[in-house]
């Protein structure tokens, strides 16, 4: 592997004192140059708002070699993968996601992600449950349980939103910064990004599908979530599969 990495690294252009590095240090070199984030960003800070990325490969059927998944296969964040990739090019990353009191699987995961990324880095509130009243023609499809009130047929969809929260603790440590990266596909973020450009800072954008014209102008730097994709997935079995 350590010499694999040297070869792409001197094809890439690096000098020959660069092979005296470690492991780690060539792996972090190489991936900071494929997604372009040079020098010039400086120290990063990464807020992960986990609702969003979670959802970010939810429709992939390839795995990261491009073979076709099985059917009681699905692709999902690896938490260990996403936080070391994270840490390649962040001198500190926040993770934001909400948690259901009334799950074992849900506050198991939050139990999971303090012990990844650490218990003062995790930021979580519960999640709140919104009901959606649902069309015939959603009903054919829907694969979550049903509920009824006097407006018809319903389901409880989760909303836990942390924009208010990640925009807040941004400007907290702006000062110690000099750019941000932001995990998230959130249109609501583009005020932040622009007033950040006001006062200086850099702004790097990791997002999945398409964005609003607002967020990608907002920014100095996107990395597209299909280009990461195999340093922070893995692939598991659907439920009863």
């Amino acid at each position: 592997m350590k010499i694999k990495l040297k070869l792409i690294l001197l094809k890439k252009g690096f000098g020959q004192t660069n092979f005296n590095m470690d492991l780690p240090e060539l792996k972090k070199q190489l991936i900071r140059e494929e997604l372009g984030i040079t020098n010039e960003f400086g120290r990063i800070i990464t807020f992960v708002d986990f609702a969003n990325v979670n959802n970010w490969f939810r429709e992939d059927r390839q795995s990261i070699d491009d073979t076709l998944l099985k059917e009681n296969q699905k692709i999902v964040i690896d938490l260990d993968g996403l936080y070391a990739f994270l840490k390649l090019f962040s001198d500190d990353v926040r993770f934001y996601y909400g948690h259901d009191p009334s799950s074992t699987g849900s506050m198991s995961f939050l139990y999971k992600t303090k012990s990844v990324f650490g218990k003062g880095r995790t930021f979580t509130k519960p999640i709140q449950w919104v009901r959606h009243h649902v069309s015939d023609y959603e009903l054919e499809t829907n694969t979550r349980n049903l509920f009824k009130d006097g407006d018809g047929v319903y389901v409880r969809l989760p909303k836990s939103n942390f924009d208010v929260e990640i925009a807040v603790d941004v400007m907290k440590v702006i000062d110690r910064c000099d750019s941000i990266c932001l995990l998230s596909s959130d249109a609501d973020f583009a005020y932040l990004n622009t007033h950040l450009k006001t006062k200086g800072k850099k702004v790097i954008l990791i997002k999945g599908g398409h964005i609003t014209h607002q967020l990608r102008s907002s920014v100095h730097l996107r990395i597209n979530a299909q280009n990461i994709k195999k340093h922070i997935t893995q692939i598991m079995q659907k439920p009863g599969g």
